[in-house]
């Protein structure tokens, strides 16, 4: 006959999770989440008595979690620790254990992954396989080349989120200052520089084929003025912006995962290489934190590796 829960673990779980609903205020789905992991929990601690003063229960379980069959990804695994620990936590300060079992719990080291990035001449790749017409645009094939153009142009001079490029407003943007002004996370305000080559496509965006396609917009219109606009005379929406970045990137013969996010990460990640300050490149990326910039010295790190061991002969 197996094993049955320690009820007093039952009864904890039960009330962590009463917690987590009423003076937490978790959504459903995210307190079944809780409930899964614990459950697991419970069930590998059955006819285990010592949960309540040992941390090597949990220990055992989360050790079981990644042995095959079962062999949880790291992300996984590391959900469910938190979820132990958080529910040890819980029961200490309860006063439902006697143990701070949460303290002898360590969770899993989060791997980090580094960002996709393009080389100088990947991007030059990208951005040339938007062309941009000799005259004035003759097609609509081509006045949508100007746009796409000079959105990719301004996402890698700017390294903007896409959400903020598409947010922008026609005023945002001032070409005779060579500057964009960006609202980021947190409603943080940042002014960023424009460099030469996208202040002359975005100028021919707003010149040639912006005035024409806002003429496109239905009557009766919320009364903004975006930057970047569709055919019809609406802000251009997240799709159009990673279809534009798809065709360019399928044209260039670059890799299928490039995306609006690879230009900002080969933005900061360029910037590094080419002697910028960390702090500097945190302000232009809008980061809130040090912490996340650094990320990018990781990387420029190992993309140094790379090219010591493809060119040194003894490498």
């Amino acid at each position: 006959m197996p094993a049955r829960e320690p009820p007093d673990l039952r009864q904890a779980i039960d009330a962590y999770l009463l917690h987590l609903r009423v003076e937490r205020g978790l959504s459903p789905l995210t307190i079944r989440s809780y409930a899964g992991d614990l459950r697991g929990f419970a069930t590998s601690a059955a006819g285990v008595e010592s949960w309540a003063a040992s941390a090597e229960p949990a220990r055992r379980y989360l050790a079981d979690l990644t042995r095959p069959p079962r062999s949880l990804r790291p992300s996984s695994h590391r959900r469910k620790a938190a979820a132990v620990r958080a529910f040890y936590r819980f029961a200490y300060g309860d006063e439902r254990i006697d143990v701070d079992v949460a303290g002898a719990l360590d969770l899993p080291r989060q791997a980090r992954r580094l960002p996709d990035v393009l080389d100088r001449d990947e991007v030059e790749r990208l951005l040339a396989a938007v062309p941009l017409p000799d005259g004035p645009a003759a097609t609509e094939a081509g006045a949508t080349s100007i746009r796409d153009r000079a959105l990719l142009e301004l996402l890698y001079a700017c390294g903007l989120r896409i959400g903020e490029a598409l947010g922008l407003d026609r005023d945002d943007l001032s070409l005779e200052g060579a500057y964009v002004r960006v609202i980021g996370k947190g409603d943080r305000e940042r002014l960023v520089p424009v460099g030469e080559p996208a202040l002359d496509a975005l100028g021919r965006w707003i010149d040639e084929v912006r005035p024409a396609w806002l003429l496109r917009a239905p009557a009766g219109r919320a009364p903004r003025d975006p930057l970047f606009v569709g055919s019809r005379g609406a802000r251009m929406g997240r799709m159009a912006a990673w279809r534009a970045i798809q065709r360019a990137a399928t044209l260039a013969g670059l890799p299928e995962h490039v995306t609006p996010h690879t230009l900002r990460h080969s933005f900061a990640t360029h910037l590094l290489e080419g002697g910028a300050d960390l702090r500097v490149v945190q302000e232009l990326l809008g980061h809130a934190s040090i912490g996340t910039t650094q990320l990018y010295t990781h990387l420029t790190g190992e993309r140094i590796r790379q090219v010591y061991a493809r060119a040194h002969p003894r490498a």
